[in-house]
């Protein structure tokens, strides 16, 4: 972490442990979604939700 926190100027170890992952997270790639889980997504995104005005509200539905 040293020498990347000397490398971009940075104030702490906390700020070059960000730029180390923000780093690795721009180098891989991430795995394609299978057709399934999206079909999934898609038919949970078209469900009508509940609507509820509180916690407490929504409790009560919950349990009925």
């Amino acid at each position: 972490m040293n020498v990347v926190k000397a490398k971009y100027g940075l104030k702490d170890k906390g700020q070059a442990i960000q730029i180390v992952v923000e780093k690795y997270i721009e180098e891989e790639d991430e795995p394609e979604l299978r057709p399934e889980f999206i079909e999934k997504l898609n038919k949970l995104e078209k469900q009508k939700g509940i609507k509820f005005k509180n916690i407490n509200e929504l409790k009560k539905i919950i349990e009925r």
